[in-house]
């Protein structure tokens, strides 16, 4: 989109959708790129949800800012200093509010505590400085979808309950297990290793996970969770769940 084009959008029903999320390892099978894949796949899916349900709005989504703090370090691994993140958000927030624009998403597949507390901190900012609307809807969504909050939900979308050994895995898992990699073969299955079937499950404790890169520790292969339970189907109406909790 030019320049000029992007003017000649109306400011009172535009929204603009930043896309946030850091380069980072996932295990032997997946990408690099699975959080900015994944935070891509939200922004596309609710700016569909957003126009079909306001006509007459714009939705435009901003190329990927591969940016992220509190991430497992590992060969492929970009990490940034957290307060980083938040200033070039906030430079972002601030050249759009500059140029007039008054609803801003910012869109996110990483949980890192740090990288959460930025990107919300960044839209705080900018939305006091300029009398806008500029908001980080993934972070309450993340911690409340990671401590299972929607999986009666889940389990709904996908017309049946969830077992209780399946409520056990997704409990356990968290980083390149389950959840993600049943994304990617919804998203981006040419980009999944077929070896995630035989990965065995990465069991950590909580003591464990306060540990810097603890998925990486003694051997581990940098993913926690069960990636060989991923099936589509369960990104599926995950992602639903998500849409739906977000608009």
């Amino acid at each position: 989109m030019s320049s000029p084009a992007l003017d000649a959008l109306d400011r009172t029903r535009t929204v603009i959708v930043l896309t946030v999320s850091p380069l980072e390892e996932h295990g032997p099978h997946l990408p690099l790129g699975v959080d900015a894949i994944a935070a891509r796949h939200f922004a596309e899916s609710i700016a569909a949800r957003l126009v079909a349900a306001r006509p007459g709005w714009t939705v435009v989504l901003a190329p990927t800012l591969h940016l992220g703090s509190f991430t497992f370090d590992a060969p492929g691994t970009v990490s940034v200093r957290q307060r980083v993140v938040r200033d070039a958000l906030v430079d972002y927030g601030v050249s759009l509010a500059r140029a007039g624009f008054r609803y801003i998403l910012v869109a996110n597949g990483h949980a890192g505590p740090g990288h959460l507390a930025a990107l919300d901190e960044a839209a705080a900012t900018v939305s006091r400085r300029y009398g806008i609307s500029m908001a980080s809807f993934t972070g309450h969504l993340a911690w409340q979808f990671l401590r299972g909050r929607y999986l009666d939900k889940i389990g709904a979308a996908l017309g049946r309950p969830l077992s209780d050994a399946e409520r056990q895995a997704f409990a356990e898992d968290a980083h390149g297990g389950w959840w993600e990699t049943s994304l990617m073969l919804l998203v981006r299955p040419d980009l999944v290793d077929g070896a995630y079937r035989t990965l065995p499950p990465a069991r950590y404790p909580l003591a464990a996970r306060v540990l810097p890169n603890y998925p990486l520790r003694n051997g581990g292969l940098g993913y926690v969770g069960h990636p060989a339970l991923a099936d589509p189907d369960f990104a599926r109406a995950t992602t639903e769940v998500l849409i739906a909790e977000t608009m």
